[in-house]
């Protein structure tokens, strides 16, 4: 039997139009070229959930997601079932909380969640690839794309390969597969030295704890070598930078005292 894997990306307030008036959702399911058993847009971080559930309705009537989520509908329960806290997150919260529903919810046998802002460069079949690998060595935990195209050169943690993967440590929810039953375990408390090379102003965010989590026990990550995501920060509107810089300074002024 064919392995289930759902397919997860996010939006939020301002990337949400860019993401579900364009063909970014149909070009995503595509480029992942495999059978997947729902397809599904999490809702995050929104001023008016209303207005983007409507166009994420669209979405579903034209077969680019099967189902969408309205994440802080989930964020309660999805916390407590994983033993953590907003205030143990603090302001690596609105950077944790989509993915820690997605676990949360999610009942295939795999997830394969993106990033908002995140594309393959061109489809292939990595999935199937990567789910095969994942269900002959216990201790992958996690498989990706490779993180922009591959030039060759030194790659830091690499601790062996196949023909078709990179294997070593580290993580990133820029993309990522995961087992399902691995990641719905409360795993998410966890803290290691070399997770501290995450952006301090993320906090103690879902990419760090997983980080952690893998070091501390030995658990790999393999990264496909033939196929690889882009990933593009959009620029944000004006008064959203203006606000995160307040937001970076604060900080900065905190740990300065």
């Amino acid at each position: 039997m064919t392995p289930t894997v759902i397919l997860e990306t996010k939006c939020w307030e301002h990337d949400w139009k860019r993401i579900l008036e364009s063909e970014w959702l149909r070009l995503l399911a595509e480029r992942n070229s495999y059978p997947f058993s729902e397809k599904i847009l999490m809702i995050n971080n929104v001023k008016k959930p209303f207005v983007v559930s409507k166009h994420a309705e669209r979405a579903i009537q034209r077969g680019w997601i099967t189902k969408f989520i309205v994440v802080e509908e989930h964020a309660a329960e999805a916390l407590d079932f994983f033993s953590i806290s907003r205030e143990l997150l603090g302001v690596g919260y609105r950077y944790s909380i989509a993915e820690l529903v997605g676990i949360f919810l999610c009942r295939s046998d795999f997830l394969l969640h993106y990033a908002g802002d995140c594309m393959p460069a061109a489809a292939s079949d990595w999935v199937s690839r990567a789910v095969r690998l994942m269900s002959q060595d216990s201790r992958i935990k996690v498989c990706s794309l490779y993180p922009g195209e591959d030039h060759g050169g030194e790659k830091p943690g690499l601790v062996g390969e196949t023909d078709d993967f990179y294997i070593g440590q580290g993580f990133s929810d820029q993309c990522y597969l995961v087992r399902t039953e691995d990641f719905r375990q409360c795993i998410y408390n966890e803290s290691h030295p070399a997770s501290a090379r995450y952006p301090k102003y993320g906090g103690e965010l879902f990419e760090k704890r997983v980080d952690s989590w893998l070091r501390n026990n030995g658990h790999l990550a393999a990264s496909y070598k033939h196929a690889y995501y882009i990933h593009k920060n959009w620029p944000l509107p004006p008064l959203a930078r203006f606000h995160r810089r307040l937001r970076r300074l604060e900080w900065f002024r905190k740990i300065s005292k």
